[in-house]
């Protein structure tokens, strides 16, 4: 091989029913299983090109050069479907908002995954992406897919992947993204997951309680039941986040301003309006709502945050390839 390039897009994802915790942490592989809304808004463009007259890898972020343990390790892995495949560049720009609680990790591996395994030479499944993608963030596992998908644990690296659960989203249904903190979070989510694991009493039912939500979320997603949706996806946030309070020495992610906005959510459900919040490893808040719905919820977390900390997402597509 002399030169091969490819560029890919993939978009992030949101936890709605969640996986907090490994069974294996050099495969990925997650104590349990979870269901994910892709969007639109938020997207990670990679382009990959392995040259024979490359002597290591690099990687540049944003135009700039950036060191990073995670990069070599992973192409090493698309080097063993392919040895011809030297070294590369790998040029990434990320259109997700910093360290916003918004999965970027999960675009820029399912953007890696599909740009480096197609110059590589390789024509992988989706599912051969969803497990290759895995290697790399856990969360990227679902970014392959649009719309809703469903990430199965399984028991290895052959049965761990993610599967849609319905990609071509028709029903009326948004999220908005209240951006409350960007700066880096002080635990990291794998710490955190770790901590959690070994030293919460309440893990173990951390995990009957999430394999109920996780059946009865996807057959809301099947009726198009907002409702239940976003009754299971906040009921589960918030019990993974007690699950951190439980940790030994404990920890949260809340700030203030997290309080404030499920306030405001809160609220506005008492008053009849159909929106729900769901919170990641950070302070940041995940709005469910109906397009229908979204001005009045806007309006109302506007008293207490600026336009620019309010973002706007859609149901969005999987990963594809685009022009380089």
């Amino acid at each position: 091989m002399t030169s091969q390039i490819a560029s890919a897009r993939a978009h992030t994802n949101i936890a709605l029913i969640k996986y907090w915790g490994k069974k294996d942490q050099q495969l990925m592989l997650p104590m349990n299983g979870s269901l994910s809304l892709t969007l639109d808004h938020f997207y990670t463009d990679t382009t990959v090109e392995f040259n024979s007259i490359y002597t290591e890898d690099t990687f540049y972020l944003d135009q700039k050069k950036i060191e990073t343990t995670k990069i070599t390790p992973f192409l090493d892995l698309v080097r063993q479907m392919n040895p011809q495949a030297g070294f590369a560049r790998i040029y990434s720009s990320n259109h997700v908002p910093n360290a916003a609680g918004l999965a970027s990790s999960a675009s820029a591996f399912a953007a890696l995954a599909l740009a480096a395994s197609t110059a590589a030479g390789l024509n992988l499944t989706r599912r051969e992406l969803s497990r290759l993608a895995r290697r790399g963030s856990g969360s990227a596992t679902r970014s392959i897919y649009g719309g809703f998908v469903e990430w199965q644990p399984g028991t290895s690296d052959l049965d761990s992947y993610a599967i849609p659960i319905d990609e071509k989203v028709d029903w009326d249904i948004e999220m908005l993204a209240v951006i409350i903190d960007r700066q880096q979070k002080k635990i990291s989510s794998r710490t955190g997951m770790q901590r959690v694991v070994t030293t919460s009493p309440y893990y173990p039912a951390w995990i009957t309680s999430t394999n109920q939500d996780l059946s009865a979320a996807i057959q809301a997603v099947k009726e198009h039941n907002l409702q239940l949706l976003g009754q299971l996806a906040e009921s589960n946030a918030l019990r993974m986040h007690a699950l951190n309070l439980s940790a030994r020495p404990p920890f949260s992610y809340f700030e203030p301003a997290s309080l404030v906005a499920m306030e405001i959510i809160e609220k506005l459900r008492s008053e009849g309006i159909c929106c729900y919040y769901t919170l990641d490893a950070g302070p940041n808040v995940k709005v469910i709502c109906s397009k229908a719905e979204s001005p009045q919820i806007i309006r109302a977390l506007s008293t207490a945050f600026t336009p620019e900390q309010i973002v706007e997402a859609f149901p969005g597509p999987g990963v594809k390839l685009i022009e380089c």
